[in-house]
């Protein structure tokens, strides 16, 4: 079983209120870095700077010819009023003046039509990218990320976050360009018609930003309360509907509906309040202008009746000056307004760069994974490349810090270093390693540093091993069991694939301070299976997560063929292993498909064969459309125990060498699992195994059962010797003790 990494957050569930898929907490904020968080956003539409600029320009000159247009209006009117005074008619010029007037409003909305057009454009590459580089960084980031973040989370990243990023490039900030634009040519255009109208505007003004201000604060506040509420009751809902048969076997229904009623109440006086105030505010504001219109249509009446005093202010005047007045406020209104959506849409970029600025999984690894053939008489050579390669051995660099050298084994596979020497003066000199003398001796290096000369029979049996240095620092050697391809003159030497594990004084934890394996040892030879049992968060899940470095050790040392796997690519790592997970989970597609996953080039007769050896062909064969049938919703057309057969299929159709079974047969009856036995055995078969199962029936077979507790071990060896040992393990097997 899998041990907790997390504690849970408030709100009884293990995801806190917001729900693993609930709306995003506190969905209103402002970014913490507003400059930085800005660059790096507008450089998702910085990508093609020509139609950045050609929509900039679009933007400034529509608002631009919006202001002109207005103003173009007050020699029309001026021009009317004087004829009609003078009683005479001035028809072509008339016509002249509004054609102008048309076509300057027919350019306006031409501009607008294109910089939307180009905008749209821009922002949905935009995003588009922003979307792909946080997925692709999802895929580089380490499980521990995933433990401390929870689904839902992680989904508004890409959901709410990225809508309103798309949303404030798209809109947003053509117009608060616009808005700032169109206010000041406003502005401008009231000064020079009159500056004493302009005094009475401003007041307006002031008491208009005043009641924004004031509403503003207030709406806030309360939008975030709502939005808080809201993930409570979405995370309360989607828990509910999950968990609604452990609800209706514990009878209850009644806790359930009375915590909705309480979280539900609280969204509603959230949503009231933000609510009262983001509907009042337009209100006050729309009355508040008119006030100030009126007062200002009174005003500029009596200057325009006046004669316009110094400034020859005209009736024309009055009514452009009006009609600013009208538009003043918009800009405004659109500032404040779209500043607010801008830095929600800012403090949800900010979030999106914090999860593509986590570090990624760490791999220092520089040995990899080839494909090489195997002759009859051993030998490694590189893969010629045609057919499906049945040897795969690791290339390893010279200089990567790992040695090849030979060694002598002894009694319980003591490893002596061995090396070539000449004789100088009648006394040994140790050669360089990789030296290869045709003069020189093999000798073996003693512990005190003295060469011994071996004979003919003892270099016979020779074998290689790697040597680097320890957790510790001291230099290390580690038996190599497969065939060695090591050629003076080549770059990278390669050792075969063969399976052997070995577990060292692995310390390890998920929380600092909080340890979950203790001085942990294991090893597994090639084709040994190894079964771990024990008390549920005893670390045995711990244990095989480490093999496949999903999760980094703080000590000790684990090593796949003598290597060490910090020094393995962890792609190199995982393609040597198959594994049948704990949580189950298969995608969108159809049964074929979620087999193959497992081996993507993997031929359809052999993903049935793959099929076949877990025992899953048979139901499979009776599904609508067999093999084709199309499975969603994590296989939720799928019984619990055909879903994990499903994942065994997918572990048998990559033949790895090394093979995980984490609670297999965990949600299998107990006649599949007799069904299955046979198949898993023969799955198994030349494999290193390791086994997690509850079942202890199922592992009576294994070399070696360990058995963990608190994460030590407590004891371990065959199933005979335990039980002969009547310890831990017999008081589980005879049902003294329970594993959970």
């Amino acid at each position: 079983m899998a041990e907790n990494r997390r504690p849970h957050g408030p709100g009884g569930g293990p995801h806190g209120p917001g729900g693993p898929h609930g709306g995003p907490r506190g969905g209103f904020g402002k970014p913490k870095d507003l400059r930085r968080t800005a660059l790096r956003t507008v450089r998702y539409i910085a990508s093609r700077p020509a139609l950045l600029a050609a929509a900039l320009v679009c933007v400034v000159v529509s608002a631009l010819l919006g202001v002109a247009g207005t103003y173009m209006q007050k020699p029309i009117i001026d021009s009317i009023s004087a004829a009609l005074a003078e009683g005479r008619s001035d028809l072509p010029a008339l016509l002249t003046s509004c054609l102008q007037l048309m076509g300057i409003y027919l350019l306006a909305a031409a501009c607008a039509y294109v910089q939307s057009n180009l905008m749209a454009q821009l922002a949905q590459r935009g995003c588009n990218r922003l979307r792909r580089e946080l997925f692709d960084k999802l895929q580089e980031l380490p499980l521990s990320y995933f433990d401390a973040h929870t689904h839902g989370e992680l989904m508004s990243r890409f959901t709410n976050d990225a809508d309103n990023v798309q949303t404030a490039l798209e809109q947003s900030v053509v117009q608060l360009i616009s808005s700032v634009i169109t206010f000041v040519g406003v502005v401008v255009m009231m000064l020079t018609l009159s500056p004493l109208l302009f005094l009475a505007t401003v007041v307006m003004l002031g008491a208009v930003l005043a009641v924004f201000t004031v509403f503003g604060k207030r709406s806030r506040k309360y939008y975030a309360r709502q939005q808080a509420a809201l993930g409570a009751v979405n995370g309360n809902i989607q828990e509910m509907i999950e968990g609604m048969k452990v609800v209706k076997a514990f009878n209850h229904e009644e806790q359930a509906k009375s915590l909705f009623r309480g979280l539900n109440e609280e969204y509603r006086a959230a949503a009231s309040e933000a609510g009262f105030y983001s509907s009042a505010i337009m209100p006050v504001a729309a009355n508040l202008t008119n006030v100030g219109y009126a007062v200002t249509a009174v005003l500029g009446g009596i200057l325009a009746m006046s004669g316009g005093g110094l400034s020859g202010f005209t009736l024309g005047s009055l009514v452009i000056y009006l009609q600013y007045n009208r538009q003043v406020t918009q800009p405004v209104n659109q500032i404040s307004m779209q500043m607010t959506a801008l830095l929600s849409a800012m403090a949800g970029a900010e979030r999106i760069f914090a999860v593509m600025d986590a570090q990624p999984e760490a791999d220092r690894g520089r040995v990899t994974l080839v494909p090489v053939e195997k002759d009859a008489n051993g030998s490694l050579s590189k893969f010629s490349g045609q057919g499906r390669p049945r040897s795969w051995a690791w290339k390893v660099p010279r200089d990567c810090g790992l040695t090849l050298v030979p060694v002598s084994v002894g009694e319980g596979e003591a490893l002596t270093e061995l090396g070539q020497a000449d004789r100088e003066g009648g006394k040994l000199k140790l050669l360089p390693p990789g030296t290869d003398s045709q003069t020189g001796l093999w000798v073996r290096l003693e512990e005190d540093g003295a060469l011994t000369p071996l004979s003919l029979e003892e270099m016979a049996a020779h074998g290689w091993a790697w040597k680097y240095p320890g957790p510790d620092g001291r230099l290390g050697l580690h038996l190599i069991r497969g065939a060695v391809r090591n050629v003076p003159g080549e770059e990278f030497c390669y050792t075969e694939l063969r399976g052997a594990v070995r577990l060292s004084q692995v310390d390890f934890s998920y929380v600092e301070g909080k340890p979950v394996l203790k001085e942990l040892s294991v090893y597994a030879d090639p084709g040994q299976k190894i079964a771990f049992v024990g008390s549920t968060g005893a670390g045995k899940t711990t244990v095989t997560n480490l093999i496949n470095r999903f999760y980094e050790i703080q000590g000790g040392l684990i090593t796949c063929d003598g290597i060490d796997v910090k020094d393995i690519e962890k792609d190199s790592l995982r393609l040597s292993q198959g594994a049948v997970l704990q949580d189950t989970h298969l995608f969108t597609g159809t049964v074929m498909d979620n087999i193959r996953y497992g081996r993507l080039d993997a031929t359809d007769e052999e993903c049935v064969q793959a099929a076949k050896t877990a025992n899953a062909d048979g139901f499979i064969r009776r599904l609508p459309e067999g093999y084709q049938t199309m499975l969603t919703g994590d296989g939720a057309n799928l019984s619990q125990g055909q879903r994990q057969l499903l994942s065994i299929a997918r572990a048998a159709v990559k033949d790895p060498p090394i093979m995980v079974l984490d609670e297999a047969t965990s949600s299998i009856d107990t006649r599949t699992e007799q069904h299955i036995q046979q198949g898993m055995d023969a799955l198994m078969e030349g494999r290193t195994v390791f086994v997690i199962a509850h079942r202890l029936s199922t592992v009576r077979n294994a070399d070696c059962i360990v058995v963990i507790e608190r994460g030590q071990i407590m004891e371990k060896g065959s199933h005979a010797q335990l039980m002969a040992q009547q310890g831990r393990y017999y008081q589980l097997y005879t049902g003294q003790f329970e594993l959970d």
